[in-house]
C-alpha cells in the first residue's frame, strides 16, 4: 500500500493543505503587522525598506541577508543595506512597540520570562564584540559574537522581545574598536546575566509573568538570583551538575563524644542527588503534547549553595528535573518559591525549553543568524528586525492553528514561508511538501 494513501497520511496531508483564501488572509495580515511598526521609522526610504526585509525574511530564502533579499525584491541592494546596517531609526522605539504587541496578545499573569544567551560564530576580528567566547551553536569557545536574549512564554504563545550584544572587556576598554564599530559612548562593559537583567526590568513594566527562567549560565550567578529575590521576582533557574550544595537538614556525626551533630559538607549536585531514594522522586505531567502527556520525574529538597564570594548562600529550593527515557535528561535548578508545587515548578522550567525552541526557529526560519553588519548599530538593527519578523510567525501560528494548535500544520513556519511567498506570485492551494524550508 502506497503510504500516501494511509488514512492517516491522507489526514496529515489535509491538515497542510493550506487554501488560496488563507494564502490572501496571510498577506494582508503582514500588512496589517507592518503598518502597525512603519510609523516607528521616520523616513519614507525606510519605511520601504522595513517592508522589503520582513517579506524578505518570511519567504523561503536560502539564506536571508539583504543582498538576495533586495535581489528577490528587484532592488538596489546598497541602500537595503544601508538600512540595516547604519539607518537612522530607532531600534529600541520598534522593540518597546514589539513588546506592547505581545502584551496585548499573550500577556499571563503565570506567563515566563526567559533569559538565554546565543553565539554567533564569525571570522575575523572587526565585528563589534567578536572574539573567542563561548558559542552554544558550536559547544565550545570559538570566535563569535554573543548576544543576550529575552524571551516570554504563555499559556497562548511565546515571543522573543529583546536583544542586547554582549561586548566583552576588552572591547569595553579599547577607543580605536569602540570607535571602528560604532559603540555608543553610554554602552560599557556588563555581564551576561546584568545585561539580562537589564532587560528583564526594562520589559517587565507592562508585561506580567510568574517567573523568571533561565540556562546555568544566569542560574549559577548567585548575584543574579539574589537580585531577583531583592526584586521579589519568583525564580526557577538551571544551575551545572557540579554546584555544590548541601541540605541543612541533613547532619554528620560529631567530632567527639557528645558532641552536637554538623552540618553536612558541600557536594556536587549530581553526587547529592545520586544518593536520594527513590521515593523522592514524583511523576508530573507537564503539559499536552503531539503524542500524549509530557511527563517528567521531579524531585525537590531545600538546599544552601556557595555564593560567587565562596560565603554560604541562603536557603533555596532544589528541583531536579528528569524525563522518562532510556536514557533521561536531567536539569538541576534552582527556586525562590518555597510553596510552588512539582508541577508549577516544571511548568515554568518548561517555558525556558519552548523560547529556546523560538532562537532555533530564529536561525532556521527567519535569518536570526544571517547577518553581515559589523557596527553595533547594524547587529541591533537586524535582531529587531528578526524579532518583529518571528513575531508575525507566532501570530500567524496562532490564527493558522487556533483550532489545531496542538500540530504543526499550515500554521507552521514553512507554511507561513509558502502563503507569504504566494502573496507576491499569486493564487491557488497551497500544500506543503513534507520536506523543510530552504531556510532550514
Amino acid at each position: 500500500m502506497d503510504i500516501l494513501k494511509h488514512p492517516d497520511a491522507q489526514a496529515l496531508l489535509a491538515d497542510a493543505e493550506l487554501p488560496a483564501a488563507a494564502v490572501r488572509r496571510c498577506g494582508q495580515h503582514l500588512e496589517a503587522f507592518v503598518a502597525r511598526y512603519l510609523p516607528l521609522f521616520p523616513r519614507p526610504e525606510h519605511r520601504d525598506h522595513a517592508r522589503t526585509v520582513l517579506q524578505g525574511k518570511l519567504t523561503g530564502l536560502e539564506r536571508k541577508t539583504t543582498e538576495p533579499i533586495a535581489r528577490q525584491a528587484g532592488q538596489e541592494r546598497r541602500p537595503l543595506q544601508l538600512f540595516v546596517g547604519a539607518g537612522g531609526w530607532e531600534d529600541d522605539a520598534v522593540r518597546a512597540e514589539l513588546r506592547r504587541h505581545v502584551t496585548e496578545e499573550l500577556a499571563d499573569p503565570e506567563g515566563v520570562w526567559v533569559l538565554d544567551g546565543s553565539g554567533f560564530p564569525k571570522k575575523g576580528t572587526q565585528s563589534c564584540g567578536v572574539g573567542r567566547q563561548w558559542c552554544g551553536r558550536l559547544g565550545k569557545v570559538d570566535n563569535c559574537q554573543v548576544g543576550v536574549f529575552l524571551g516570554y512564554a504563555s499559556r497562548r504563545g511565546k515571543a522573543l522581545l529583546d536583544a542586547r550584544l554582549y561586548l566583552p572587556k576588552e572591547w569595553a576598554e579599547d577607543p580605536q574598536r569602540r570607535a571602528a564599530a560604532y559603540v555608543p559612548p553610554e554602552v560599557v562593559f556588563r555581564e551576561g546575566w546584568r545585561i539580562g537583567l537589564d532587560l528583564l526590568e526594562a520589559a517587565s513594566a507592562g508585561l506580567p509573568a510568574g517567573w523568571v527562567t533561565g540556562d546555568d549560565e544566569f542560574g549559577r550567578c548567585s548575584e543574579l538570583r539574589a537580585q531577583l529575590r531583592f526584586r521579589r521576582r519568583r525564580y526557577v533557574l538551571d544551575v551545572p551538575c557540579n554546584t555544590l550544595v548541601r541540605d541543612p537538614q541533613e547532619r554528620r556525626p560529631a567530632t567527639r563524644p557528645g558532641g552536637k551533630l554538623r552540618l553536612p559538607e558541600f557536594e556536587r549536585v549530581d553526587r547529592w542527588v545520586a544518593r536520594q531514594p527513590r521515593g523522592r522522586w514524583r511523576k508530573v505531567r507537564v503539559r499536552d503534547g503531539d503524542k500524549g502527556p509530557v511527563e517528567v520525574q521531579v524531585l525537590v529538597a531545600t538546599v544552601q549553595t556557595r555564593e560567587d564570594d565562596g560565603c554560604v548562600g541562603p536557603r533555596e529550593r532544589l528541583a531536579v528535573f528528569r524525563t522518562l527515557e532510556a536514557k533521561p535528561q536531567t536539569w538541576y535548578t534552582l527556586s525562590n518559591d518555597k510553596e510552588a508545587n512539582r508541577a508549577a515548578l516544571a511548568r515554568a522550567h518548561g517555558g525556558r525549553h519552548r523560547v529556546e525552541e523560538l532562537l532555533a526557529e530564529g536561525k532556521g526560519e527567519v535569518g536570526l543568524a544571517h547577518y553581515e553588519v559589523r557596527s553595533w548599530v547594524g547587529w541591533h538593527h537586524h535582531m529587531t528586525l528578526t524579532l518583529l519578523a518571528l513575531w508575525f510567525l507566532e501570530l500567524e501560528r496562532l490564527r493558522l492553528g487556533k483550532k489545531n494548535a496542538g500540530r504543526d500544520g499550515a500554521a507552521g513556519p514553512s507554511g507561513v514561508h509558502e502563503a507569504v511567498a504566494g502573496t507576491r506570485g499569486g493564487g491557488g492551494a497551497h500544500r506543503r511538501s513534507g520536506q523543510p524550508s530552504a531556510a532550514a
